[in-house]
């Protein structure tokens, strides 16, 4: 039911895309912003981006779930409406945010968002009408999984692990597609699902796999590639003995103050936690002072810890009582925020370092 509601709803989020949003929270100008930025101006990203990565980002919490999902479950009891309108009300929340803080806007990512949002939707839409309609038929005839719904189950994790830490276009859609026809048997039981699962599949991945290659060769030739480091400013330096895996010291600011040098996207995540265990305080980070954003793991109508801001609640889908949590987060308070989680009961997503 809440799938059906969903996609009855859409095209009500699409509409969120055009309404301004509220006035958003102020705090108070920190000291250092009164002080030059200390990163380099190559490795300096502007503040709307924290909030732009956010649209991108849910393009792998989704494929998360369904790969969390099709462990256990069918494809098609998976809600693909449900996420389409997540995608976009989400992008709506951002556009009303950055609105509000007056930031500059990114149109070069906005139009990036704009692709990559309707490509999902048309994706979701045709996977969604083709699992209820044929995916389901097939699945009720069947009195059990086959190897094809085990070896998809499997595939759609790694592709997950995958995109954490690089572009979608770079997986190997067509070696996944030989290891389909290597690794199951073309008779056996419950042969027609198993020949419906091995229709359904090659053409997934032989259209991903051609798209994907063209997508990686129009970016290849139009944009250089990303940086793959983001620039951290630490205070109390000292309270780490040693700083963790992946830190690079880039400069001592002074006895207590550090410029690092951290992974960037997903690897940032692991050592900025390490950090904020250890003791070390944030001041700067990818030449920003004011706010970042980070997404959360909670039970639905979870609070938001100290001197945070809701940006946006989204439930997770599959998963009942449970919601996301987009956290607007003061530099300054981002590592009492991450050591606060745990006592919280919510588990940390994702860190969105611009």
């Amino acid at each position: 039911m809440r799938c059906v509601r969903a996609s009855v709803l859409v095209l009500l989020t699409l509409g969120l895309l055009v309404v301004p949003g509220a006035m958003a929270w102020a705090g108070t100008e920190p000291l250092g912003e009164r002080t030059a930025i200390v990163a380099a101006p190559a490795d300096r990203r502007g503040e709307e981006q924290t909030f732009l990565t956010f649209p991108e980002w849910f393009l792998v919490f989704s494929p998360a779930e369904y790969a969390d999902f099709v462990r256990r479950h069918t494809p098609d009891e998976f809600c693909f409406w449900g996420h389409i309108g997540q995608f976009w009300h989400g992008y709506g929340a951002v556009i009303d945010q950055t609105r509000a803080r007056r930031e500059p806007t990114n149109w070069g990512y906005h139009v990036m968002i704009v692709v990559i949002g309707v490509s999902t939707t048309v994706e979701y839409a045709i996977r969604s009408a083709y699992e209820t309609l044929i995916g389901r038929l097939s699945a009720v005839v069947g009195s059990s999984r086959t190897a094809e719904d085990d070896y998809a189950a499997q595939v759609a994790q790694e592709y997950v692990d995958f995109i954490r830490y690089k572009p979608w276009y770079e997986f190997d859609f067509l070696g996944r597609l030989r290891g389909l026809w290597a690794r199951t048997d073309f008779f056996g039981p419950n042969v027609l699902r198993k020949w419906e699962r091995k229709y359904a599949l090659t053409t997934e991945y032989v259209v991903k796999g051609v798209y994907g290659w063209l997508i990686g060769k129009a970016t290849h030739t139009a944009y250089d590639a990303p940086i793959e480091s983001t620039s951290v400013v630490i205070d109390s330096a000292a309270a780490c003995a040693q700083l963790p895996d992946h830190v690079t010291v880039v400069e001592r600011l002074s006895e207590s103050r550090l410029l690092l040098a951290l992974p960037r996207y997903q690897g940032f995540m692991g050592p900025a936690v390490a950090l904020a265990r250890c003791g070390a305080e944030f001041r700067e980070i990818a030449g920003n002072r004011r706010v970042i954003l980070v997404t959360v793991q909670g039970p639905d109508g979870a609070t938001a810890p100290a001197a945070t801001q809701i940006m946006l609640r989204q439930r997770i889908i599959t998963v009942p009582g449970r919601e996301r949590l987009v956290l607007i987060v003061p530099v300054a308070d981002l590592a009492a925020t991450l050591e606060g989680l745990g006592d919280q009961r919510m588990t940390l997503e994702h860190i969105f370092d611009y």
